[in-house]
């Protein structure tokens, strides 16, 4: 017994001297806490994290001496030796100097100064998330050069690098800890409606030009990058909580709540997890314009009207009266006729909401070696969406989940992405079939015509109406009982459209289509000592299309197809380091498509004595494979029904129409003809020649429309740049210049019912009887396109700690409008930007502020939506913080678009009023 207690003090004291606890505090040069410093034990995979105050403590089985490193996102690091057990610390960490010392990931897929990245890179971290003037983060990222952000709505941004975007920015990905964030029927992002807590960004980094060569098909114009923290790294519970309203004078003032939690700890050194929920209501920016883009000045007055945010009026006929009244030609003539439509405010609530759950698991069987992650991600979320038309988003949720096993040299990754389109309707169609709910187009355009014959002709009064008094009556009797908003009658019919998923009918579009996506890479740098930085990987997707028939056309059940990807690349530094060489190559292929090789070359060279100059150059190939929608879409979108061109799609889509003579021998009797979606691509008319022969008459000027079936979209982009610090001031100038091939585009085609384009009988015919169809065939152009632009960003220090930065982009675009009048590129991008930011960290003592000025040159947009001119804007933001380390808390009042000056970002969309809050955020 007495060997028994005295071997278990033994063991008692051995295990006590073994263990050497340290406690410190990290601070920066002004003696202010640095949280979330991260302290490892040099040589052994064991560490701390300090906590919102600075303060760390750890435990370590190391004996002393030995070495701590202490690291923080904007700080230099620093190393301390540990002498002696229980030993106090202070460590200071100096305050990067400059932007450009940072470290950034996503540029070369390894870790490196944004100074000697090989093309342009943006970062977006914890200091400037924590000091942004916006509601969030995600709109904060409008203040880095050369980055847009169109503002659909409320919860929904979508971001734009080097134009080519409207809100449905297909050639821009987003990768969220690896994930392609993308919605898999939709093909682009929703902004942050399913994306990351800004309690959880570790940081956000863009890339604004090409990487097809590294990412893939996916990396054509842009990418956006979002780090979360590590729940080994950053522990604990923090929060947030914004409270403010919104300012819109169609609106009014609203209410705007927004908060969240995280919760992240470390059970063991081998074994950590968290979890993160966030919620944000509000009021979305309402779209109100009655003015009718193709008739300048027409009111509700013109038979007509078509008004921008009114839907139901969309529906227009021409009547001819005299053949209806049976008269002789010329007696009253025609006219243009639509529906009385609805207002947008009457077909939607306006709530705007967003829901965000993350969770992970963390495991790291041999210490930082190697580490094993499961991560889920779910979204839900209410927001506006103009596309082709104005969709009402309402419930739509979004999951992700991945498997990912790492360490510092390699990675894998399997991950799903799937959709849920909740309750989400089109408005225009909701407008157009709740009128027909409540009477046909049939009854109604003949109570129209017959009220208006009358009153031309003084039926029943004796008095002959005006043409305008004639159209007044005729409108007002053929609306009589018409659904009234408010009324039980409207509601009930606004239910039923709503749940309806045919357009014919109905308004809801269903979409539950998913991606399975694995990929990986390996740095095989450590297997050869380091002499160069090679890399390698792959990736694989394959897409599953879900929508029972109301978007794709898949109503014999889902669509599936595949496409992968390899890439190598090669890092070298030269000459004492000062010379970088980047090789870079990745071919890919998709099932329906040839396989395409991307390269990519760049230089960066390192000049000075002091090494504070940097000058940059690269070229590269990139290419877009064609969405979802461009493949396998099957959709009336009312204007026309959208055919894609996958090879297996164009006999998918059939479709019967009803013409205007039936019973004539073209059509063997019948009153409906069917048509094929083939046909939009093999026997159609160009939409050009169709006006030309409505204006002439004559037959010889109709053309034949051929468009291919759709193919890869290529660019090669060229990039030179130069970074630089003298001084208090930081430099980064960079210019580029893109060509692209086969750019996609949509081309609208007239089928004739019946005839074989080019017979000069009855497929003309057809036409003058207007017995046709249009059609929106997915092509490519031959349009040779070229983009170009620049940006320039000066950062300094001025009136001591004051921090001001200036930057300025430009853009422009370049193809021959003269020989392709109906080329539409949605380039939709100011050619001049101006930003500026001013602000200090530490005015006083836990005391900061922030402003921030943008102005934007006027542009022209173009969408399927509709068309027209932005006017310039200028937008001021600003906030100001208080620390109370007491309560390991920050609070801040800001406020978006302080000036209240109302602006639009594209045509049809809400006006963006003003923002403003204030928040409480505890352990940041």
């Amino acid at each position: 017994m007495k060997n028994l207690i005295l071997a278990f003090f033994l063991m008692f004291g051995v295990s006590s001297i073994a263990q050497t606890t340290i406690t410190g505090k990290v601070v920066d040069e002004n003696g202010n806490p640095v949280p979330s410093a991260n302290i490892v034990v040099v040589g052994v995979a064991e560490g701390a994290v300090a906590d919102f105050d600075g303060n760390f403590t750890l435990t370590t089985s190391k004996t002393p001496p030995f070495q701590l490193k202490i690291t923080s996102l904007g700080y230099s690091s620093a190393t301390v030796t540990v002498t002696e057990n229980n030993q106090s610390l202070s460590v200071t960490l100096n305050e990067i100097s400059t932007a450009l010392d940072e470290i950034v990931i996503s540029a070369s897929r390894t870790p490196e100064r944004i100074f000697e990245s090989p093309v342009s890179v943006e970062r977006f971290g914890l200091k400037e998330i924590r000091n942004t003037t916006a509601e969030s983060f995600y709109g904060g990222l409008q203040n880095l050069k050369g980055v847009d952000i169109n503002t659909n709505s409320l919860t929904f941004q979508s971001i734009n690098t080097r134009g080519f975007a409207t809100f449905a920015n297909v050639r821009f990905l987003q990768l969220v800890d690896g994930m392609d964030n993308t919605a898999p029927g939709l093909n682009f992002v929703l902004g942050n409606l399913v994306g990351m807590s800004e309690l959880d960004v570790q940081s956000v980094e863009i890339l604004p030009g090409a990487s097809s060569a590294l990412y893939g098909a996916g990396a054509f114009n842009g990418i956006l990058f979002m780090r979360s923290k590590n729940p080994f790294d950053f522990q604990g519970i923090s929060a947030y909580a914004k409270t403010g309203l919104t300012s819109q004078e169609a609106a009014g003032d609203n209410n705007y709540y927004d908060f969240g939690i995280r919760a992240a700890h470390a059970f063991s050194d081998k074994f950590a997890a968290k979890a993160t929920f966030s919620f944000l209501k509000g009021e979305d920016w309402h779209a109100n314009r009655t003015d009718d883009l193709a008739r300048p000045g027409a009111d509700r007055s013109d038979p007509a009207y078509d008004g921008l945010n009114i839907y139901g009026d969309d529906f227009t006929i021409p009547l001819n009266f005299d053949a209806l009244g049976g008269l002789p030609s010329g007696t009253l003539g025609s006219a243009n006729v639509s529906r009385t439509g609805y207002n947008e405010r009457d077909l939607t609530n306006y709530n705007a909401e967003s829901v965000k759950t993350d969770f992970a698991l963390h495991y790291r069987p041999f210490g930082d070696d190697l580490e094993l992650i499961y991560n889920g991600r779910i979204g839900r979320g209410t927001t506006i969406y103009q596309g082709i038309n104005r969709y009402a988003v309402q419930g739509f949720s979004m999951q992700q989940h991945k498997l990912e096993l790492k360490n510092d040299n390699f990675f894998v990754r399997g991950y799903i992405v799937s959709e849920n389109s909740g309750d989400a309707y089109d408005t225009r169609f909701t407008g157009i079939n709740i009128n027909r709910r409540w009477k046909s187009d049939l009854d109604w355009f003949g109570d129209y015509a017959a009220t208006y014959i009358g009153a031309k002709l003084g039926v029943g009064s004796g008095v002959l109406a005006t043409d305008e008094q004639a159209h007044a009556a005729a409108r007002a009797a053929a609306d009589t009982g018409r659904f009234e908003p408010g009324t039980p009658e409207f509601q009930n019919a606004f239910n039923a459209v709503t749940s309806d998923g045919d357009l014919l009918t109905g308004s809801r579009f269903i979409d539950n289509t998913k991606f399975r996506h694995a990929n990986g890479n390996y740095n095989l740098a450590h297997l050869i000592n380091d002499w160069a930085d090679i890399q390698v990987g792959g990736s694989w997707r394959e897409y599953e299309l879900n929508s029972q028939g109301t978007i794709f056309t898949d109503t014999d059940g889902p669509i599936t197809y595949q496409e992968y990807g390899a890439y190598m690349q090669f890092q070298k530094k030269v000459l004492d380091d000062r010379l970088k060489l980047t090789l870079s190559g990745r071919y890919d292929k998709n099932e329906f498509f040839d396989g395409f090789f991307s390269p990519r070359a760049g230089l960066s060279v390192t000049l000075g004595e002091n090494r504070n100059h940097n000058l940059r150059a690269s070229v590269q190939q990139g290419f877009r494979n064609p969405t979802t929608q461009d493949l396998f879409i099957g959709l009336n979108a009312g204007t026309a029904i959208l055919v894609g061109s996958a090879p297996t799609n164009l006999d998918r889509d059939i479709r019967s129409f009803p013409v205007s003579q039936p019973g004539q021998a073209f059509t063997g009797g019948a009153s409906t003809v069917q048509v094929v979606g083939r046909a939009a691509y093999e026997n159609a008319f160009s939409l050009n020649s169709i006006g030309a022969f409505s204006a002439t008459g004559d037959p010889t000027v109709l053309e034949a429309a051929t468009p291919g079936l759709v193919q890869p979209e290529e660019i090669t982009a060229y990039e030179a740049g130069y970074r630089a610090q003298l001084g208090k001031f930081t430099i980064d100038l960079s210019g580029y210049y893109n060509s692209y091939a086969n750019f996609i585009a949509n081309v609208t085609t007239i089928v004739p019912l019946y005839g074989e384009v080019g017979d000069n009988s009855l497929s003309v015919l057809a036409i003058a009887n207007g017995d046709f169809q249009p059609y929106q065939a997915y092509t490519n152009s031959t349009v040779d396109i070229n983009s170009w632009g620049a940006t320039l960003g000066v950062d300094t220090k001025v009136f001591g700690n004051f921090d001001l930065g200036v930057n300025y982009t430009y853009a422009d675009l370049d193809f021959d409008k003269v020989a392709f009048p109906d080329f539409r590129t949605n380039f939709n991008t100011p050619e001049h930007r101006v930003k500026a930011s001013f602000g200090n960290t530490e005015l006083f003592k836990n005391f900061g502020f922030g402003l921030n000025y943008r102005w934007s040159d006027s542009y022209f947009w173009e969408a399927s939506f509709a068309d027209g001119d932005v006017p310039s804007f200028t937008v001021f933001d600003a906030q100001i913080n208080y620390s109370v380390p007491s309560m390991k808390s920050v609070f801040k009042v800001g406020g978006s678009n302080l000036l209240n000056e109302e602006y639009f970002q594209a045509v049809g969309s809400g006006l963006i009023g003003s923002i403003y809050y204030v928040s409480w955020t505890i352990n940041p």
